[in-house]
């Protein structure tokens, strides 16, 4: 940094110039680059893409399973509480790996195209795990594999978007959310309408064939993604990587960014435990109509994610986030009084409008504070420590409305949002 000043981290969300598409060196008037820029992989375009797809395939499959839980609950006798503990086992699966997977994601970088393919053909592995699972054990099994892998893509997908978008960096994570988006729109929708001719099992078993296909096009595909030439600029006067781990884990502004991801994880998880069991068991929903409702959740942030993503860009982080996060603790209100008929149906889609494009601006946020080098370190530790929160969330929402209804489960929800929107502030 020429001046040794840092941007306002949540004020604004311009980062120190870099490279963003392509990797080039400047010498006098002339610039000549590396083999990067003509190989189509390292196109902002084709990068985007690919991470996002990806993405849109890890959520088809998490979303799908939420579609199921009434299916599984009774397929096993479980309770509501019983079923908050596979949402449980899930938050504990993903945050036990993110510590350690971003350590490791970071000394990988290189290689970080065969772990993201890895992650796919984990993926597909654990869809097919719950789909054959003939007992509760076996079942938990394939969700801890679907959830590691799903929280091991995050770290290398979104470190490499951050460092190659810096300008946009806010943006180019929301299209990477919208690629979630689509899998948790098009997810639910599509399990709603084959619950007509499959069992729940068998839908899972043929969702496990698109990731184990697509891991070894990943390979391919993100094969250079981390092998970034570094700076001339960096001298051995450069502080190491322990020493960067050691002064990201010390940064108040981080842990107070955590503890907002880890409320807002709270709040999504317990949504998403009960909301089912309601539409299924309390409103009597058939299964596509469960779906169409558990779609229209996240269907508005296919636009709200990039615009959001955008507006945090320009305006900064704090001014997009805090007034979101609001306008979720208000709308959850609103779903007591509109708790069927079409004002339940708009006011789910009302709270879809922030629910999920949090998170893109969040990490970006996250990624602001830190180097480079410990990137997918910050974001596997800060998510470790707000899945582990988010953890007794679905126990705490099944326990809730196992014993007194939807009504103290929305005011819960609605608590942790505006807990969160106070801190962030």
């Amino acid at each position: 940094q020429r001046t040794g000043h840092r941007p306002g981290i949540l004020h604004r969300g311009r980062a120190p110039d870099r490279s963003c598409d392509l990797v080039a060196t400047v010498t006098g008037d002339a610039m000549t680059t590396t083999s990067q820029e003509r190989d189509i992989r390292m196109t902002g375009r084709f990068m985007i893409t690919g991470l996002a797809s990806g993405h849109a395939v890890f959520h088809w499959v998490i979303q799908s399973f939420v579609v199921l839980l009434p299916e599984i609950q009774a397929a096993f006798q479980l309770s509501a509480v019983g079923v908050g503990g596979l949402l449980t086992s899930r938050e504990l699966a993903s945050g036990i790996v993110r510590a350690p997977g971003g350590m490791m994601a970071d000394m990988l970088r290189r290689h970080w195209g065969f772990l993201l393919a890895a992650c796919l053909l984990a993926g597909g592995l654990g869809s097919l795990v719950m789909g054959v699972s003939p007992i509760y054990p076996l079942l938990l099994v394939g969700i801890a594999l679907v959830a590691i892998a799903h929280s091991i893509w995050h770290l290398p997908s979104s470190a490499s978007l951050s460092y190659h978008f810096p300008e946009r960096r806010g943006l180019a994570l929301a299209f990477h959310g919208v690629g979630g988006s689509v899998g948790d729109v098009a997810g639910p929708l599509a399990t709603g309408a084959l619950l007509t001719v499959l069992g729940w099992k068998g839908i899972l078993s043929v969702y496990a064939v698109v990731p184990l296909f697509l891991a070894f096009l990943a390979a391919w595909s993100f094969k250079n993604i981390g092998s970034v030439r570094e700076p001339e600029e960096k001298s051995s006067g450069q502080p190491s990587r322990a020493e960067l781990t050691k002064r990201l884990l010390t940064n108040p502004v981080l842990w107070g960014i955590t503890v907002v991801r880890g409320f807002r994880a709270m709040c999504l998880v317990a949504l998403v435990t009960v909301l089912p069991l309601y539409l299924g068991n309390e409103l009597g929903m058939s299964p596509f109509a469960r779906g169409v409702h558990i779609g229209l959740l996240i269907a508005i942030g296919l636009v709200a994610k990039p615009l959001a993503g955008h507006m945090s860009d320009k305006w900064g982080r704090k001014r997009v986030l805090v007034p979101g996060l609001l306008w979720s603790c208000v709308v959850a209100l609103l779903l007591i009084q509109f708790s069927e008929g079409i004002g339940f149906t708009v006011s789910i889609v009302l709270l879809g409008l922030f629910l999920y494009p949090d998170q893109p601006i969040l990490t970006a946020a996250t990624l602001e504070i830190v180097g480079r080098d410990v990137s997918a370190t910050a974001l596997g530790t800060t998510t470790t420590v707000s899945l582990i929160m988010s953890a007794a969330s679905p126990l705490i929402a099944g326990g809730l409305y196992q014993s007194y209804g939807l009504e103290p489960t929305l005011y819960f929800i609605a608590a942790l949002f505006g807990a969160a929107a106070v801190i962030l502030a």
